[in-house]
């Protein structure tokens, strides 16, 4: 049985573990956090390193995609240099393709028309390829990064706004500890509203479920959320709160759907390449072969 376990620096309590088939082989798929803990991080990928068969790097990111250029974090690059011989994966490749097909599948099949719908994106830069879709569909878009991440009272409505201000701040933001940026262990087990009117505004919420659910409102009527990697217990806090439907980009087994970086480290392992040598189109062409949809569920 092929083995690939994502390490987050999330919180333990959403630790997951689910046995799949793909392309006819049997895989072990698993999420292990270490709430937050740098030292835990590193151990865990020296214990898993030349014993699995991929490695995901979870609940932070290696590198942001944005206007053709990749950026790496710097302290992610520090933690990834503890892996020698196992193959990882941050699940950028799969961001930059999947979720980008995800919008235009919705858009074709008539599951959501994004033509002047608005749509809130929580984090553009962390889903660059989803972003960029949504603008091409014709979203009204309102992106969250400064608000959520930098906590400036600021949403970017224009796109070639966005583009600058990624094209700016992204070299500068990479140097920053991943913690200023991004809520890591206990904080992901937290709900603090911020800029609930934008919430509101929106017909659609989209981006990283992590940073959608720790600033939702009480209420979220009739709302569609675009995302991955979400539990049962978040399905139903998105129930409670009258959400209409969730969409996950990632396969749903049980209810309950992994990260990109875990299917991106499934697809690697059974395309038997390295990470580097996979493309945009091999991934598709992959992602073709499993009958891959995104996963719609009508919530109220």
């Amino acid at each position: 049985m092929k083995r690939v376990v994502s390490v987050s620096l999330g919180s333990s309590a959403r630790d997951k573990s689910q046995d799949a088939e793909f392309f006819g082989e049997q895989f072990r798929i698993e999420r292990v956090g270490v709430d937050g803990s740098f030292d835990k991080y590193i151990a865990k990928l020296e214990e898993l390193d030349g014993n699995v068969d991929a490695i995901g790097i979870g609940g932070l990111d290696v590198y942001l995609w944005a206007n053709g250029r990749r950026y790496a974090f710097r302290e992610a690059k520090r933690l990834v240099s503890h892996l020698h011989k196992t193959p990882w994966v941050d699940g950028s490749g799969l961001k930059n393709t999947l979720e980008r097909e995800t919008v235009r599948r919705l858009q074709a099949d008539g599951t959501v028309d994004f033509r002047g719908k608005k749509v809130l994106m929580v984090a553009g830069v962390d889903r660059f390829g989803m972003a960029e879709a949504l603008h091409e569909a014709g979203a009204d878009l309102a992106m969250g990064d400064l608000m959520f991440t930098l906590g400036l009272p600021v949403v970017i409505r224009q796109w070639s706004s966005f583009q600058l201000i990624a094209k700016m701040l992204l070299p500068i933001v990479v140097q920053a500890p991943f913690k200023l940026l991004y809520p890591t262990g206990e904080k992901q087990d937290t709900i603090t509203p911020k800029y609930p009117r934008w919430y509101e505004w929106a017909d659609v919420i989209a981006g990283d479920f992590l940073f959608i659910r720790r600033y939702m409102p009480e209420r979220m009527d009739g709302k569609v959320i675009l995302t991955n990697t979400t539990r049962k217990a978040d399905r139903q806090q998105l129930v409670d709160r009258g959400v209409a439907t969730l969409v996950t980009t990632t396969p749903s087994f049980g209810g309950e759907s992994f990260g990109t970086n875990v299917m991106e480290g499934v697809l690697v392992t059974a395309a038997g390449k390295r990470p580097e040598e996979m493309t945009p189109e091999s991934y598709m062409e992959m992602l073709g072969r499993l009958n891959w949809s995104p996963n719609v569920d009508r919530l109220g």
